[in-house]
């Protein structure tokens, strides 16, 4: 999908100490946002398992996450891809020893100008290298398909 010419957006009223996880976490939407699907897959561990949401989804059928380099590259493919363009709204973090936890909002916008806001908390977990080993992402399909209107 080719994305919006309208760039996408962070804004992150956040605490931003620096750290491992939480620095992963900025680095991983900067390629979201910059659709940088190559730069995105070279942030994970090659044994990393993405949930996106945890448990079964139309994105995970079978819910045990996205594991590995190819299957990291197919949930790009099936979700990211997908639209044309993210704001992210990241309001608080918390970072303990080698994960981050972000709380926030993704406002996505979709083909055919429909827009969704996606409620979620986001778990970052890291190696000594920095590269992400887990990512898990905890919203309500139902509470984000409440939200699905064309935009303005």
């Amino acid at each position: 999908m080719s994305r919006s010419s309208e760039p996408s957006t962070l804004s992150w009223t956040a605490p931003e100490a620096a750290h491992p996880a939480r620095d992963a976490s900025r680095r991983m939407i900067d390629t979201v946002m910059r659709d940088a699907k190559d730069e995105w897959l070279d942030l994970f561990s090659a044994d990393a398992v993405l949930e996106d949401p945890v448990g079964r989804s139309h994105f995970d059928p079978e819910g045990g996450g996205h594991r590995g380099r190819d299957a990291l590259f197919g949930f790009w493919d099936r979700a990211i891809d997908l639209a044309e363009r993210f704001d992210f709204d990241i309001r608080d973090s918390f970072a303990c020893g080698s994960e981050c936890v972000n709380v926030g909002t993704i406002t996505t916008s979709l083909p055919g100008g429909a827009k969704m806001d996606v409620e979620a908390v986001f778990c970052i977990g890291v190696d000594d290298t920095g590269h992400i080993t887990s990512y898990r992402v905890f919203w309500e399909s139902d509470r984000a398909m409440a939200t699905l209107r064309q935009s303005e």
